[in-house]
C-alpha cells in the first residue's frame, strides 16, 4: 500500500435516487457532476488538483491539501446551493435533485490497482462515509427547504470553521452525535440542527403516552437555517463495515 496524504475529502449523495428511473437518475447524476464542477470552480480548484471517484448515486472528491480549505467550504455554502436552485427552479418535480454533503480531511491512501480503477483507503474516509450516511443528516436534509444540507467533520469545524474565517460563521453549525460502528461521532451541521437519531424520533413519536406531571422546562427548538453538472459509468452497493474503494466505478444504492 502507498504511504498516505493528507487531503480534503468531500462526498456528496444524492437523495433518494433509487426511488427514480433510469432516464432520471442518468439526468441526476449529470447534474451532480455539474454541481461538483461549478463547485471545485469557485474553490479555484484545478482539475489536476482533484480526484473524482463515482458511487453511482454520490461522487466522492480529494483535494489536494494545497487547497485552503476555507476556499472549498465557501464554495460549497454559497456556490452548491445556488448551482442547486438554478437547475430544480427548472426541472421537473420528477427530478428535483438534493444532496447529502460531507466535508472532512485527513491521511488516505490513494493507490492504483493493475487492471482496475484506483482506490482509496483511511480511517477519516471511513468516518466521513459514516456521517454521510447516517440518520441524522438524511432528517437534516428533510428538515431543511433548500437543496441541500452541509456536514463537517469535528476537525475541520475545530481547525478552520471555528476560526471565524471570513465567509464562516461558527455559530450557524450545529453539533450532532452520531453513533458509528467504531464509537461516537460528532457531526458539525450547518443551518438546521436534528436532535436525536430519526428511529429514535419514530419510537418516541409513536410509543405509549408517558404518566406523570407535565415537563416544566421550555419546549426543545431547532436552530433554523436554509442551504440554498461529465457522465461516468453507474454501479452501485451499499457502505458497510470498514470502507475500502477499489475504483471508480463502484458505488452504493
Amino acid at each position: 500500500m502507498p504511504d498516505p496524504v493528507n487531503r480534503t475529502i468531500l462526498l456528496l449523495d444524492i437523495e433518494r435516487f433509487g426511488t427514480h428511473d433510469e432516464v432520471q437518475q442518468a439526468f441526476m447524476r449529470r447534474v451532480l457532476y455539474d454541481v461538483v464542477q461549478d463547485t471545485l470552480r469557485a474553490a479555484e480548484v484545478e482539475q489536476t488538483e482533484a480526484r473524482l471517484e463515482d458511487r453511482g448515486d454520490s461522487v466522492m472528491v480529494f483535494v489536494d491539501a494545497a487547497i485552503p480549505r476555507t476556499r472549498v467550504l465557501r464554495a460549497l455554502l454559497r456556490e452548491t446551493p445556488a448551482a442547486l436552485a438554478g437547475y430544480n427552479r427548472l426541472a421537473a418535480s420528477s427530478a428535483q435533485v438534493r444532496l447529502r454533503m460531507v466535508l472532512a480531511e485527513g491521511e488516505v491512501a490513494l493507490h492504483e490497482i493493475p487492471g482496475a480503477i484506483g482506490g482509496a483507503v483511511g480511517r477519516e474516509l471511513n468516518q466521513a462515509f459514516r456521517l454521510l450516511n447516517s440518520d441524522e443528516l438524511r432528517t437534516a436534509l428533510k428538515a431543511v427547504t433548500g437543496d441541500c444540507v452541509l456536514c463537517v467533520s469535528d476537525s475541520v469545524y475545530q481547525r478552520v470553521v471555528r476560526q471565524g474565517h471570513p465567509g464562516l460563521v461558527p455559530e450557524e453549525f450545529h453539533p450532532v452525535p452520531v453513533l458509528g460502528k467504531e464509537g461516537e461521532l460528532t457531526a458539525w451541521v450547518h443551518g438546521v440542527a436534528p436532535t436525536g437519531r430519526a428511529d429514535d424520533r419514530s419510537t418516541a413519536a409513536t410509543g405509549p403516552a408517558r404518566t406523570g406531571p407535565a415537563p416544566t422546562g421550555p419546549a426543545p427548538t431547532y436552530n433554523g437555517g436554509v442551504a440554498g453538472r461529465d457522465q461516468i459509468t453507474v454501479s452501485g452497493s451499499t457502505v458497510h463495515g470498514d470502507v475500502v474503494f477499489g475504483g471508480r466505478a463502484d458505488g452504493h444504492p
